[in-house]
């Protein structure tokens, strides 16, 4: 199974009730054999653009391991998904990955000198 990450915009209005629409995008991928390694959730935030004549959405994030038919029907169901306003999944790279966590590594180092500078 590949690796992915989806990043969802769920319409404003269901907010209150997030978990009902995060229910039904979760089921839509484990019924497609799909694992969610990770989900985040980033809130409310104020669109680019109207979509849907809509001027905010919930963004929700999540890290997925998908068989390669998945990817195709996980697309089709989205789209059709009222709940949805946008969604974008992208293949994840292992150079690219391994890159962020050295870079994240370097930024935690430097804080730590810098800490020990300020005692």
């Amino acid at each position: 199974m590949k690796e992915y990450e989806l990043t969802v915009l769920i319409h404003p209005d269901l907010e209150m009730d997030i978990e009902k629409p995060l229910k039904k995008i979760r089921g839509i991928i484990t019924d497609n054999g799909g694992e969610i390694v990770k989900e985040t959730s980033w809130g409310k935030k104020k669109l680019a653009y109207k979509i849907r004549k809509e001027d905010f959405a919930v963004y929700v994030y999540f890290d997925l391991k998908l068989p390669a038919p998945a990817l195709a029907k996980l697309s089709s169901v989205f789209n059709i998904t009222d709940e949805l306003l946008r969604y974008l999944i992208v293949s994840t790279d292992e150079k690219t990955k391994a890159k962020i966590a050295e870079a994240r590594e370097r930024a935690a180092k430097s804080e730590s000198k810098e800490d020990q500078n300020d005692g």
